[in-house]
C-alpha cells in the first residue's frame, strides 16, 4: 500500500517557524512509531508523512559540518542586507535561503520507504534533475558534493550549483531538505562561501539566470511536487494546514 504524504504549501514563512514546524511534525511521527511498536502489526496505525514547500525571508544557515568563516558578512552587513544568520542541525556547510528560492522539507519516516540515506539524497537530487529537464536543462550530480549542478561536467568548466541539499535524520525520520534557486537574488551569495566551495570554476546559479527569463514559481512548485510523487511513489493528501497557523508568529524556540 502506498504511503500517504500531506502536502503543505506554506508560502512565505520565516526560517525559524518552518524549523519549529518540522521538529514538531518529526516528533509526532516519532511518538507514533513508539506507540506502534507496542502493538501487534495488524493494530498499528499507518503514518501520514509531510512535504512542506515554502520560501523564506533572507537568511544564512550554517550546517553542523560548516565553518563560521564561510560567512563573509559581519553583523552590520547582515542588517544592511536585511538577512539573519542561524546555526542549524542539518548536514553541510553554509547556504542562503531567500525569496524566489523554492525550499522543500520532506518529513518522511524512511522505515516506510527504504532505510538508505544515500538513496534518499540521490532521490532528492533526481527530483530537481527531472524538473530541470522540463526546461531543457541538463542537471547532474558532482562527485564529492551533494546538490544539483549545471555546466560542462566532462571538462569540469563553468560548473554552476542550482540546488543545495542538506538533511537530518532522527529514528529514520527526515527533516530539512533541498533549496532550489528559481528566481533567487544571487547577490546574496556574495556574503558567503556557498556550501564551503572555493574552486574558481564553481559558482551558484538560478533557473531565471539559466533561462534568461523569470519562470512562474507556482508552475515550478507543481513540477517539483509531481516529481516527488512519482519518485517516492506516494499518495498525496490534501492539507488542512491554515495560513493563519500560529507557526507564522512563533519566536525562535528551537535550539537543536
Amino acid at each position: 500500500m502506498k504511503q500517504k504524504v500531506e502536502i503543505r504549501q506554506l508560502g512565505r514563512m520565516d526560517f525559524q517557524s518552518a524549523w519549529d514546524m518540522q521538529f514538531d511534525l518529526l516528533q509526532k511521527l516519532v511518538e507514533q512509531k513508539k506507540a506502534n511498536r507496542k502493538l501487534p502489526p495488524e493494530e498499528r496505525t499507518p503514518p501520514v508523512h509531510y512535504l512542506l514547500l515554502c520560501e523564506h525571508p533572507p537568511v544564512y544557515t550554517l550546517g553542523k559540518s560548516g565553518k563560521d568563516k564561510h560567512l563573509l558578512y559581519d553583523q552590520d552587513q547582515l542588517v544592511e542586507k536585511g538577512a539573519t544568520f542561524l546555526k542549524i542541525n542539518r548536514g553541510g556547510d553554509i547556504t542562503f535561503h531567500g525569496p524566489g528560492q523554492l525550499v522543500v522539507y520532506p518529513i518522511f519516516d524512511l522505515e516506510y520507504f527504504f532505510t538508505d540515506i544515500h538513496r534518499y539524497v540521490r532521490l532528492l537530487e533526481e527530483v530537481i534533475i527531472q524538473t530541470l529537464s522540463q526546461f531543457n536543462l541538463s542537471g547532474f550530480r558532482e562527485v564529492g558534493y551533494t546538490g544539483v549542478w549545471l555546466g560542462d561536467h566532462t571538462r569540469q568548466e563553468n560548473l554552476r550549483k542550482i540546488c543545495a541539499i542538506g538533511v537530518h535524520l532522527s529514528r529514520w525520520i527526515t527533516m530539512h531538505g533541498l533549496a532550489f534557486n528559481v528566481n533567487t537574488d544571487l547577490t546574496f551569495f556574495d556574503g558567503i562561501v556557498p556550501c564551503g566551495i572555493v574552486e574558481e570554476h564553481k559558482s551558484v546559479t538560478s533557473l531565471e539566470k539559466e533561462l534568461g527569463q523569470k519562470p512562474d514559481m507556482s508552475i515550478v512548485r507543481d513540477m517539483v511536487v509531481s516529481r516527488f510523487v512519482e519518485l517516492f511513489d506516494f499518495e498525496p493528501v490534501t492539507s488542512e494546514f491554515s495560513t493563519s497557523d500560529p507557526y507564522r508568529n512563533k519566536k525562535a524556540l528551537r535550539t537543536l
